[in-house]
């Protein structure tokens, strides 16, 4: 009896350490995803649009063909996400008052609209106060609306959050949920104001650059049907966000020398705006595509491992160079070929693995996050049971790589589970290259959302040291991608990529779910990280 609980155990135990069979991912069917899903067919994919719906039908049918349980509406692979979408028009008016002077902005130039509906009119002149970062975080023992009235009010805010050098306060560096612009929205309606202006920060290079605010705000305003309705909400990042604080007793550069020395404080402004929108508006129904494989271990297979990506991209807009179809190859056709492919590996695995694998492609990414989004608000499984997501937005192209990055590992200790899966690769863990570093590295994909509910998350990225291709001639490469390709019609399936590159960094994503999948301990958030908390609710709620 002795020798059979050795043998038991010993058997056990090399399961746990290492994958029973080699992931059986093919390059040819990968590709073949890759060139369907990026290719003019599918129109860019735009959320709500022909081109997604034929998208997630496509991805729909992959999944079913490789037998995966299907757990959406009525036993199919779609969660049905009902959505609304508004478009501002240029006749909409926005005008500034002060000093007995009237000044019409142009839309699409001066100022950006967040949201966009008739719920956003101001038919009058309305008072504007000026509240920081429009942030109230009790933990950090912070107010930006002390002592100051919002009321009906326009509140006028910094993008960010309070400068930080300290990991300990707003996170250092790294931008905390305080950041984001909803709950800055969120906060300030709650206060009973009329709608915010959002001015960029300082230090905030991303939006004061006005071809990437034009980048991001060239599209529908798409929400979930079933948000709270929103108000006036827009962002200037030009010399009239400036202009805000005319007559009143600081300038634009006291507000900077503000921010710096952390001494940020609320007033009240002189001027006043009015806005009249003319919109185009619809609604529409869009869809998660959602299968599982059922855990083969009868304790462990009711807990989850969530594997994400976004199908959804641009779709058709404004054409660049005569081309109007934004496919979004990288961003993120090539996630999506990869999910399906780790779908078809894991489906191979007998015995499959102990816990259950959700395997799901989310819509409304490029929109806010809005299928994941929808996902925590409607989980098809229990949140509280789903153990870690790993999102997969982008894949290696430059060259095969020697290193993974872990886009939040130091927010858990997800990368307890990465290090040994890696190892089987010979791969190292490095950090963010430098040249990549931002503040919002963490938040700017669908991992966050899934963190938001607890779920330990993070993203993978090739490093910086490559088999055959110099460190600069890849920063090279990704900078021109990052601005010549990403959200254009450019970023399609006339760049190139290598296939082997995006193969290894398949595996090692497939490595990591295995071990994540197998483990007999679950992924925790390290302490004092916010979502931390998120975690503990939804157990005690058992949501």
């Amino acid at each position: 009896m002795k020798y059979f609980l050795y043998i038991f155990y010993f058997t056990f135990l090399l399961t746990d350490l290492y994958p029973a069979d080699e992931p059986a991912i093919s390059l040819t069917s990968f590709k073949r995803h890759l060139k369907f899903l990026g290719s003019d067919l599918f129109e860019g994919r735009g959320t709500g649009s022909t081109g997604s719906n034929l998208s997630a039908k496509y991805l729909a049918e992959e999944l079913s063909s490789l037998n995966l349980i299907p757990i959406g509406y009525n036993d199919t692979y779609y969660q049905y996400i009902p959505m609304h979408a508004s478009k501002p028009l240029a006749e909409s008016e926005l005008k500034f008052y002060f000093d007995g002077e009237e000044h019409t902005l142009e839309f699409g130039e001066d100022y950006f609209m967040l949201n966009s509906g008739e719920q956003t009119y101001l038919p009058l002149k309305t008072d504007m106060v000026f509240a920081g970062y429009g942030i109230v975080a009790p933990e950090f023992d912070y107010n930006d609306y002390i002592n100051i009235d919002v009321k009906g009010k326009i509140v006028v805010m910094l993008t960010g959050e309070p400068y930080s050098e300290d990991d300990n306060w707003f996170g250092g560096s790294k931008n905390t949920l305080y950041s984001f612009f909803d709950a800055k929205e969120k906060l300030a309606l709650a206060r009973g104001a009329a709608g915010i202006i959002l001015l960029p920060a300082p230090d905030d290079k991303k939006y004061q650059n006005i071809n990437i605010v034009k980048k991001s705000f060239g599209f529908e305003d798409v929400k979930l049907a079933y948000s709270v309705t929103s108000k006036f909400s827009v962002l200037m990042p030009g010399q009239w966000g400036m202009n805000m604080f005319l007559g009143s007793n600081y300038t634009i550069e006291d507000i900077q020398q503000m921010h710096f020395q952390n001494k940020m404080h609320s007033f009240e402004l002189k001027s006043k705006i009015s806005f009249s929108g003319h919109f185009k508006e619809r609604d529409f129904v869009s869809s998660n595509v959602i299968g599982m494989i059922q855990g083969s271990d009868p304790y462990l297979r009711d807990e989850y491992v969530l594997v994400t990506a976004h199908y959804d991209h641009l779709g058709i807009a404004d054409p660049v160079q005569g081309d109007s179809i934004y496919n979004g190859v990288m961003d993120n056709a090539i996630g999506c070929a990869a999910l399906v492919e780790l779908a078809r590996a894991f489906s191979q695995v007998n015995p499959g693995p102990k816990r259950s694998i959700i395997f799901m492609l989310v819509t409304g990414e490029e929109k806010g996050l809005l299928g994941s989004k929808y996902y925590i608000d409607h989980p098809i499984r229990p949140l509280y049971k789903t153990v870690a997501n790993l999102n997969i937005d982008g894949l290696a192209f430059i060259d095969k790589f020697n290193s993974i990055v872990l886009i939040g590992e130091e927010l858990s200790n997800l990368r307890k589970f990465a290090e040994p899966a890696l190892k089987e690769m010979n791969l190292k863990i490095s950090g963010v290259p430098e040249e990549f570093q931002t503040n919002d590295n963490f938040t700017r994909s669908d991992q966050v959302a899934f963190a938001s509910a607890g779920i330990p998350a993070m993203l993978t990225m090739d490093g910086l040291d490559y088999k055959n291709v110099s460190k600069d001639e890849a920063v090279d490469r990704l900078f021109e991608y990052g601005q010549n390709r990403y959200h254009t019609p450019f970023d399609n399936l006339s760049q190139k990529i290598d296939y082997d590159a995006a193969f290894l960094h398949i595996e090692a994503i497939y490595r990591i779910v295995s071990k994540l999948a197998n483990a007999k301990e679950t992924p925790k958030w390290k302490d004092g990280v916010p979502y931390q908390y998120e975690r503990l609710r939804t157990t005690a709620e058992k949501r």
